[in-house]
C-alpha cells in the first residue's frame, strides 16, 4: 500500500514539473535599476514628459522585457525653446498622437549601442533599425589627419553626451537636438503648406447675382462681364445662407470660385477632435445632429474663410433651459454667437487682451459682438453671471479652424435685456384692467346715481 502511494505521488510530481515547464514565462517587473526608471528620473525631463503624453510607457516596458534599449535623448533646451512652436503644437494635437509616437520611437533602438559601436573609419557608416521601424544612420567626424574621432552623429544630429546614463538593460546618449523622421516632417509640411493655409488665391472672388443675392455658377459667371470696380466678394454671412436676422457684413476673407480647401474634411476633423478630447459632446451634437451648422461651416472653409469656435463644455451646456433651445432657430443663434470670423489662438487672444485691455470680436450672430478681457491669467468673455473663461486652449488648430474650449455659454447682452423687458410686459398685461367701453358706461350711470348697481363700476 505504501509503495502504491509513493508511486502515485511521484507521477503527480513529475506531471507538475512538466506542466510548469510548458507555461509561458511571465515578464519580470521593471526594477529600480532599469533604463526606463533612469529616463523618468533623469535630467531629460522634457523627453520623459513627451513619452508619457504619447502613452508609450507600456510599449517601452515590453521592449525592455525582450531586450536592451538605446535611447537618444534630446536636451531639454532642444525640446523647450529650440523646437519650432508650430511643429510642437502639431505634435501635441490630440489627433496627431501617432506622429508624436513615431518621432519618439525614432529615438529608441531595441539594442544596446555603447560608445564603441560607432564606425572607426572616416568613410564608414552603419545603420540600425529604430522602434519606429525606420533605419537610423550612425557616423563620425574625424580630425584633419583622420587619427582621432572628434564627434559622433545619429543621422545629422551630434551626440553631445555619449553614454550619459548606463544601466544593465540599456543606455542613454544625450544628443544636441531632435531627430525628425521623414514621415513626420512630410505630414507637418502638408498641414502648413501654402495650399492649405493661404487665404488668398489669384483667381478672383465668386460672382453674385444682384437680383437673387446668390452665387452664379461657373458657366454663368464666365458669361457675365466683370466690373473691376464692383464689390464682388461674397461675404461670410451670405455664404452661410443665413436666416433673415443675419445681415450681410464685410467679409474677413476672400472667396474663390473653386474649392481649394476641403472644408468638409477639416470640419469633420475638428468635431472628431472635440469628441476625442472629451467634455464637448453636447457642442458636437448640436453642430451635427440638432442643426446643419457643420455643413455650413464646411462650405465656408472651402470658400477660403477662417473661423474661431468658442466651444462651451458639457457642464456649461447643461445649464441651458429647454425654453432657450426649443424656440425656432435658437440653437443656431446660440452657436452663431460662439463663432468668430477670424483665426485666433489662445496666444493671440491673450496677447491682445493684455495689450489693449478689452477686445470686441465680431461674431456670426450679427450685429452682436463678444467682449474679451484679461482675467486671472486667462481670457474672459462677457460679464456677469454669463461670463466664460478660456478653459481648454487650442483644442484644434489647423490654420483654417481654431477651437477654444470655454466654461460657459455666452448670451448677447442685448438679448438679455429683451428677455427682461418681455417678462415685465407679460406681468403688466396680466394685471386686470377695465375696458374703455365699460368706463364710459360707468360714467353715464354715475350721472344718474345708479353706478352702485353695477358691480364692475365698483371695482377700482
Amino acid at each position: 500500500m505504501a509503495n502504491n502511494l509513493l508511486l502515485i505521488f511521484c507521477l503527480l510530481f513529475s506531471d507538475t514539473i512538466q506542466l510548469g515547464s510548458t507555461l509561458p514565462e511571465q515578464p519580470s517587473q521593471i526594477n529600480s535599476n532599469s533604463i526606463l526608471v533612469a529616463l523618468l528620473d533623469s535630467r531629460y525631463t522634457e523627453l520623459a514628459e513627451l513619452v508619457e503624453k504619447a502613452l508609450l510607457l507600456p510599449t517601452l516596458e515590453q521592449a525592455v522585457y525582450t531586450g536592451n534599449l538605446t535611447i537618444f535623448a534630446p536636451q531639454n533646451e532642444a525640446l523647450e525653446r529650440e523646437l519650432d512652436p508650430e511643429f510642437k503644437r502639431f505634435l501635441l494635437e490630440p489627433g496627431n498622437i501617432k506622429f508624436l509616437q513615431t518621432l519618439l520611437l525614432h529615438h529608441i533602438l531595441p539594442i544596446k549601442l555603447t560608445q564603441g559601436s560607432w564606425p572607426t573609419e572616416p568613410t564608414e557608416s552603419t545603420r540600425h533599425s529604430a522602434l519606429s521601424n525606420d533605419l537610423v544612420e550612425f557616423s563620425c567626424s574625424f580630425s584633419s589627419n583622420h587619427s582621432q574621432v572628434t564627434n559622433k552623429y545619429v543621422g545629422a544630429v551630434k551626440v553631445v553626451h555619449p553614454g550619459s546614463i548606463v544601466r544593465p538593460d540599456g543606455i542613454i546618449h544625450g544628443i544636441e537636438k531632435v531627430i525628425i523622421p521623414k514621415s513626420v516632417e512630410h505630414a507637418f509640411n502638408n498641414r502648413r503648406s501654402l495650399r492649405s493655409i493661404s487665404a488668398v488665391k489669384p483667381e478672383g472672388a465668386p460672382e453674385i447675382d444682384p437680383r437673387t443675392h446668390k452665387m452664379l455658377s461657373e458657366k454663368k459667371a464666365n458669361s457675365v462681364p466683370i466690373d473691376a470696380h464692383a464689390h464682388s466678394k461674397l461675404s461670410i454671412y451670405e455664404a452661410m445662407a443665413p436666416a433673415p436676422s443675419l445681415a450681410p457684413a464685410p467679409a474677413p476673407g476672400p472667396g474663390v470660385p473653386h474649392h481649394h480647401f476641403d472644408g468638409e474634411r477639416q470640419v469633420k476633423d475638428f468635431i472628431q477632435s472635440l469628441l476625442h478630447y472629451g467634455g464637448y459632446n453636447e457642442m458636437a451634437d448640436i453642430l451635427v445632429n440638432l442643426t446643419n451648422l457643420a455643413t455650413e461651416m464646411g462650405k465656408l472653409i472651402s470658400e477660403g474663410y477662417v473661423l474661431t469656435v468658442l466651444a462651451p463644455n458639457d457642464e456649461a451646456m447643461a445649464k441651458l433651459t429647454t425654453e432657450q433651445l426649443s424656440e425656432p432657430g435658437a440653437p443656431e443663434q446660440i452657436i452663431y454667437y460662439h463663432i468668430v470670423p477670424e483665426y485666433q489662438t489662445e496666444e493671440s487672444m491673450y496677447n491682445a487682451v493684455r495689450r489693449f485691455g478689452k477686445v470686441a470680436y465680431d461674431t456670426l450672430h450679427v450685429p452682436h459682438k463678444i467682449l474679451a478681457k484679461e482675467a486671472d491669467g486667462s481670457v474672459k468673455f462677457g460679464d456677469g453671471e454669463d461670463a466664460a473663461y478660456l478653459f481648454d486652449p487650442d483644442i484644434y488648430t489647423d490654420g483654417r479652424i481654431s477651437v477654444q474650449g470655454i466654461d460657459g455659454v455666452l448670451i448677447p447682452p442685448e438679448e438679455k435685456k429683451k428677455a427682461k423687458i418681455a417678462n415685465q410686459n407679460v406681468k403688466k398685461f396680466n394685471k386686470p384692467r377695465r375696458g374703455k367701453l365699460l368706463e364710459v358706461a360707468c360714467s353715464l350711470l354715475r350721472v344718474f346715481g345708479q353706478d352702485s348697481q353695477l358691480i364692475k363700476c365698483q371695482e377700482k
